[in-house]
């Protein structure tokens, strides 16, 4: 994969909260075509870092490169850093697709208004083809028939779905999934992952913070195990599920199963 180009690059990012430092310095490059999984306990900082990357929060420290192009900062005043040019910004993030945990859908949009909002308002596609677009998405997560309906008479499965085809009408470059199944009633994560699964054959490059780490093993060419903010232990599935170096990643994956 040495000569496939890379899609993101994090470079020692830092997070605080005012004293409470959430990152301590966590790299990560990921390549076109690259699952990328990122696990950990609770209050590991996954989330976090999964948010630094579009800048729903921002770094205290570091850089953070989009295709090849990084997101210029400047100093906050008050020992953070913050956007210098809000308008590259929003230009970068729109090369990221983002599913939340708690899905994020407007209420008051059918699940097909949801799916077209951004493409129309913010990148401007004709509507006609944005909705062509949304129904082709819709179909391939198997929400075709609930176009029309709102989010409110959607299971929590259909809703994530829903969530996954809003983010990829942006056509993304990148997807990340901030625990996309924790929300979930158990009997809901398969259809939700099934259609994530489907995304990572596709060879669709991804960052999936998650706790399901079956699905991990089988979907991601390289797992991520953060603890206290830091990087653990990184490398191949088969490497972190099969044969883990640290006595946290051992003592982790013991708890799981």
């Amino acid at each position: 994969m040495a000569d496939s180009a890379q899609a993101i690059e994090v470079s020692n990012l830092h997070k605080r909260f005012g004293p409470l430092e959430v990152l301590k310095g966590v790299s990560l490059t990921a390549r076109q075509g690259d699952v990328v999984a990122i696990i950990g306990g609770s209050g590991s900082g996954k989330s976090t870092f999964l948010r630094c990357i579009n800048m729903l929060e921002l770094p205290t420290a570091g850089t953070v490169t989009i295709h090849g192009e990084e997101i210029a900062m400047k100093k906050d005043g008050h020992g953070g850093l913050m956007p210098a040019d809000r308008r590259q910004v929003q230009r970068l993030r729109s090369q990221l697709g983002m599913v939340f945990q708690s899905f994020n859908l407007w209420q008051h949009m059918t699940v097909l208004q949801n799916v077209i909002e951004v493409p129309v308002h913010v990148l401007k596609i004709p509507k006609d083809k944005a909705i062509a677009t949304a129904e082709t998405l819709l179909k391939r997560v198997g929400l075709f028939e609930k176009r029309d309906a709102y989010p409110a008479f959607l299971s929590g499965g259909q809703q994530q779905r829903a969530a996954i085809a809003r983010a990829l009408a942006i056509q993304p470059l990148v997807m990340l999934f901030d625990e996309p199944t924790s929300a979930l009633d158990p009997e809901l994560v398969g259809e939700v992952l099934s259609v994530i699964g489907d995304l990572a054959r596709e060879k669709r490059t991804m960052i999936l913070v998650t706790h399901e780490m079956k699905f991990a093993r089988e979907v991601s060419n390289h797992v991520v195990f953060l603890h206290n903010g830091m990087i653990e232990e990184q490398g191949p599935p088969e490497a972190i599920f099969g044969a883990p170096k640290s006595e946290r990643l051992k003592k982790f994956i013991s708890s799981i199963h």
